[in-house]
This record gives C-alpha cells, structure tokens and sequence, in this order.
C-alpha cells in the first residue's frame, strides 16, 4: 500500500492522529513462495441492494468460503496464508459454471496477518473489491485505535469526533486512523469542508485492556453504500489489538 498523509487536526482530548493510507486493489498482489501459517480473514458485503446481487457466495479458488452473505453483513474466517484467486458470485453459482461479479486474481493473504476484503461501490459507482490490512498493534496505555473506511459511492468526507474534526478530506479506498483514549465517541460523517452529514452520527466505545495478550481495541468503521441513491451508511468491525512483545 502507498502511503499518503492528509490534512488532520487534532482538538479531541487524547487523540494521536496516525495517518491516512489507500486500500491496495486485490489484483496486484505477488504471489508468495511457499504455503504459510494461517491469517484471519474478514469479508464485507457492501454493494447497497438493488446495484448488483444481494445475496453472494465467496470462493478462494474452487473451495466455498462463505455462504450467502447479505448486503451489509460480514463473516470472518482463518485461512491459510498465500496467495489466491477471490472470486465472489450470485448466490448459488459456482466457479467454472458461471462468471464471477467480482474476481481478483492473485488476492494476497499474508501469514499471520489480519485483513478485511470489501465488495463495495467506487467513487463513481462501480462495483468493486479491494483488501485493507487491520492494524492490530497497540496504541499506548489507556488507549485504543479507531479506523474510518470511505468505501462509499460519495465524494470525500471529513471525520467528527463529538463535533470536532479530526480527519480531513478522506476519499473512496482510503482509510484514517487515529489513536483515542478509552471511552464512548460519537462519529459524524460529512462532507469535506462542510458540517453537511451524509450518514447518522454512530456511537462507538473504545477500549483498552492491559494485559499480556489483550490491549483492547481496533474499532474499523466503514462508510459505505450510494450518495446519490441515498442509502449512505456505516458498518462496523472490532479488532483485538496485541500486545507489544
């Protein structure tokens, strides 16, 4: 993934704010050389209804990995490390019987890694897959980490943390992340440069945990669905955060 900083200000109390990155397309990964332990893997299903199947089947190559995930909904799975094809198809069609509605040919799962896999809209609409890597390291002591994913057919946003910005012009297939002491936050999307929300404010608690293997939180949550059909809303998904060895 390139990384890329953007405009991001810091006025909620114990806030870090850490940096902003592009989602890596899954078709251009490399391969690797040889099978390796296993990664967790998370699938979002997030094409609003009516803009393509509502209901799909996620296959790794020939072998079924999920079994009818709605729009909205996610499954998360472990899965041997490497690379393969990730192919997703209406419900109850299968490889080599029919054509895919999306393909990525050499989608990369890296050992021991934890990552999302989104079938969600481009800023123009079109459907499409990409992967994000789960950031699971910890914060700091008392603190958690909160991830915002724009994967919606909308124009870019900024992010308000109990009306404070916090995150600054972020746009389709980019992610903020921002470090946030333990806590309950209210989260409003709008649009960039203007308090206009496109989606309901969200609650979200963060927490920390010390501990040898549980140090709280990653809270991911992701904007998504149509800005001109209006159907923009939010998904949300929690990830254990390490402890540093």
């Amino acid at each position: 993934e390139s990384m890329r900083r953007v405009g991001a200000r810091a006025r909620v109390a114990g806030v870090v704010v850490l940096a902003t990155v592009m989602a890596a397309p899954l078709a251009v990964a490399a391969a690797p050389a040889a099978p390796s332990p296993t990664a967790t893997v998370t699938v979002l299903h997030a094409i609003p209804e009516g803009l393509g199947a509502d209901v799909v089947d996620v296959y790794a190559g020939r072998t079924l990995l999920i079994d009818n995930l709605s729009s909205g909904q996610a499954q998360s799975m472990t899965m041997p490390g490497g690379t393969d094809e990730v192919q997703i198809f209406g419900n109850g069609r299968k490889p080599g019987s029919s054509t895919p509605l999306l393909r990525a040919p050499r989608a990369r799962i890296p050992a021991g890694g934890n990552v999302t896999l989104t079938a969600n809209l481009t800023a123009s609409g079109k459907p499409t897959l990409r992967q994000f890597t789960n950031n699971t390291r910890t914060v700091g002591m008392d603190m958690g980490r909160l991830t915002i994913r724009h994967i919606a057919a909308a124009p870019p946003v900024d992010i308000r943390l109990n009306g404070q910005a916090v995150i600054d012009d972020l746009r389709n297939g980019r992610q903020g992340d921002v470090g946030l002491r333990s806590g309950t936050y209210s989260v409003s999307i709008v649009k960039a440069g203007t308090k206009v929300r496109i989606a309901k404010p969200l609650p979200v608690t963060i927490v920390n945990k010390p501990g040898r293997s549980h140090m709280g939180n990653n809270t991911i949550v992701y904007v998504w669905g149509s800005a001109a059909d209006g159907t923009v809303q939010q998904a949300v998904q929690n990830v254990r955060l390490e402890a540093v060895s």
